[in-house]
């Protein structure tokens, strides 16, 4: 099924207050390396999970418009919003202009060290807001509405001194604030002017019992400033795309789980791929299918330390099930992740159900076995040693790829429709195989050279001049991308530039790639939007066949849809431009990075 051209309309953000659930792409991220919070252009936080990314949540107004809870900080009166991150830096500023002034929000969490944390004093997590009037005067209204455990719990506010206070399940919640709340029922309000140059600060803490200290707001904010503002500066990328480049670096590092190293795929769970559609999983894990590109963008990039911390979350997660590997594993590669649903939340804007865990972590994906050899030989030629308890288990995973290379799996697409002999499985098996033999494993050439035979005869369309999805079928997959940047073949190869032009004719809409075409049975009613992530491997592929030029026009296109603040998801509905599916998305950030270096090293 060919798509049609797509004429994507200009992105368009709300302005002023939320009055109805803003759009995906109205969000930013803050967060502290081991949570994040998504906040709106008005102010709003409308989804925490604390004390970590897959924790429950304390505000989930994302999900349920009415019982969700939040915390938003906005004018009482109509106004414009702009934002922006401070510099290369995870603090977010959002300017609000009224007809009779305008206030700057900052908002922010505090990153520290976990050194730092054991001497320190503070909460065990904390978000500092401040409101500044730098014009005129602003009359403004505070709303904070906790609503912990996936709004499963309205706590009892107490007023304690300069503080809002809250406890459920031996967790407590301290607000302080220079202001005066009014508290009715489970929802604490403000409302008052400031005048240009007068601030009101606001510090939220979580932790299993009363925090003694709360830091002096100001220093946080420039320490937390001079934190990120250090570690972007490590980004060695130099090419065209500098800014993008280095906000991806921002964002992996935001959802990169600190104690452990594992990179989760988005901060959220549950947005939808097509609005008031079924597609809505709960992305708060680490994937094995990213970790070579993961591993490669953060070293090319210059990240060695988060590289490596990576790294070694990778070695650990996997060594608690090899020799077989899961398609997922939790930020300290806890296996077992039980999918269930949440019924009593409304789901962004209608789209049910609404689901925490995830079962794709129990499918047989023969590709994740290719990725993790790959992410090893990668780190491998970086500098990293690997001792003889990992070649001990690279010997182990060879041999599953040699017992299992011809049976069929679920594909790298997570599909609930049953197992097939996915081309993209084959190519990525043979990849482990040469990996293994780059890191030293002998007696695999027979077996390489048998996979690439079958992938030859059978999941070639000669005809067609074009790699196809499944042994012996005739749909493509943008899966098939891949091979282009693994060694299967030149990427210049007539086959490979037969197999992207016909990619781009069956699955784009213009720069925007589907993952597979809209007949495939995937278990599923059908209804996505185009991933993203694909026309950044497509732009990869491009640069790696020598074409340059047409490998940055989509490169452009797409890194174009990112949000005001240089944000991007996992999905877009080429129709409306609207961002879908989980936000921000680390798997689209990496392709990001990659497509960049490639159209630079290949220029």
């Amino acid at each position: 099924m060919r798509h049609p051209p797509a004429q994507v309309p200009p992105l368009r953000f709300a302005q002023g207050r939320d009055d109805t659930q803003p759009p995906i792409a109205d969000y930013a991220i803050i967060g502290c390396t081991r949570s994040a919070a998504l906040i709106s252009r008005g102010g709003s936080i409308d989804w925490l999970a604390w004390p970590r990314f897959d924790a429950p949540s304390v505000f989930a107004r994302l999900l349920d418009w009415e019982r969700g809870g939040h915390f938003s900080i906005a004018p009482a009166v109509a106004s414009r919003t702009t934002r922006r991150y401070v510099g290369d830096t995870n603090v977010l500023e959002t300017t609000f202009e009224c007809d009779g002034g305008a206030a700057v929000l900052v908002d922010l969490m505090p990153v520290m060290t976990e050194e730092e944390k054991r001497t320190r004093i503070t909460p065990f997590r904390q978000i500092l807001r401040r409101i500044e009037c730098v014009r005129g005067e602003v009359s403004l209204e505070v709303v904070y509405a906790p609503r912990p455990d996936y709004a499963r719990v309205t706590p009892r506010l107490e007023l304690r001194r300069d503080s809002v206070f809250c406890e459920w399940s031996a967790r407590v919640l301290n607000l302080r604030s220079d202001v005066q709340f009014a508290i009715d029922g489970g929802t604490a309000t403000a409302r008052f002017t400031l005048r240009a140059g007068e601030t009101r600060t606001f510090a939220l803490g979580f932790d299993d019992h009363t925090p003694a200290v709360f830091p002096r707001l100001d220093e946080s904010i420039e320490a937390t400033i001079a934190f990120w503002s250090t570690w972007s500066a490590q980004l060695e990328y130099d090419g065209p795309y500098r800014d993008l480049v280095t906000r991806s670096a921002l964002v992996l590092k935001l959802l990169a789980y600190a104690p452990s190293g594992g990179i989760v795929a988005a901060p959220t769970t549950s947005l939808p791929e097509a609005i008031g559609g079924v597609r809505n999983w709960d992305y708060r894990y680490c994937w094995l299918r990213d970790a070579s590109f993961t591993v490669s963008a953060l070293y090319d990039c210059g990240f060695e330390r988060e590289g490596g911390s990576f790294f070694d979350w990778l070695l650990y997660s996997t060594r608690l099930t090899q020799p077989k590997l899961q398609v997922l594993y939790d930020v300290f590669g806890e296996s077992k992740l039980l999918e269930r649903e949440l019924p009593h939340l409304a789901g962004y804007r209608g789209s049910k159900p609404v689901r925490v865990g995830n079962d794709a972590h129990g499918q047989f994906q023969l590709d994740v076995y290719g990725e993790v050899l790959s992410a090893i030989d990668e780190a491998v030629q970086r500098g990293e040693r690997i001792d003889r308890d990992v070649r001990r288990m690279i010997r182990r995973i060879v041999d599953v790829v040699l017992k299992r290379w011809r049976e069929p799996d679920a594909g790298i697409w997570e599909k609930r429709g049953g197992t097939h002999q996915h081309v993209h499985g084959k190519v990525m098996a043979w990849l482990a195989l040469d990996c293994a033999e780059s890191l030293g494993v002998e007696g695999l050439r027979q077996t390489k050279d048998a996979i690439h035979e079958m992938v030859m005869a059978r999941g070639f369309d000669s005809k067609r001049n074009t790699f196809v999805s499944i042994l012996d079928g005739d749909d493509v997959d943008a899966a098939l991308l891949y091979i282009a940047r693994v060694g299967f073949i030149d990427p210049a190869d007539p086959r490979m530039l037969g197999t992207i032009d016909a990619i781009r004719a069956t699955l784009g809409r213009g720069p925007f790639l589907y993952r597979y075409d809209t007949h495939t049975d995937d278990g599923l009613p059908p209804g996505e939007g185009a991933f993203l992530a694909c026309s950044f491997w497509l732009a990869e592929a491009l640069a790696l066949a020598g074409k340059h030029g047409e490998g940055r026009e989509v490169f452009e296109a797409v890194a174009a849809r990112a949000n005001d603040v240089g944000l991007l998801s996992e999905e877009i509905d080429v129709d409306s431009g609207e961002l879908l599916g989980n936000f921000p998305q680390a798997l689209t950030h990496i392709a990001l990075m990659n497509a960049a270096l490639a159209l630079q090293r290949n220029a």
